[in-house]
């Protein structure tokens, strides 16, 4: 098993969400992220390019921006955020 850590900035990214969005949503969420400290590199979850140690990985809407530091059995959460259009634009 490997702990969880939230960055400061992924914790202010699920205080919004938390208020913003269904329970139901939230609680999907919330234990995704949790099932990353068994299996940091679920079936579905992609490399982010560029960097050694980044993946993200959907759930529902929203995605999750981590990095998995397998020598000190730690996922660091990164961001979470609701996937858009936007997201895809250049």
């Amino acid at each position: 098993m490997r702990r969880i850590e939230l960055s400061p900035a992924a914790d202010r990214d699920l205080e919004k969400l938390k208020s913003r969005i269904r329970r139901q949503d939230f609680e999907r969420l919330r234990d995704a992220i949790g099932e990353l400290a068994g299996e940091p590199r679920p079936q579905g979850v992609r490399k982010i390019k560029g960097a050694e140690k980044a993946y993200r990985t959907r759930v529902g809407s929203y995605r999750v921006v981590y990095e998995v530091y397998d020598n000190d059995n730690l996922v660091l959460i990164l961001q979470v955020a609701r996937r858009s259009e936007a997201t895809y634009r250049q």
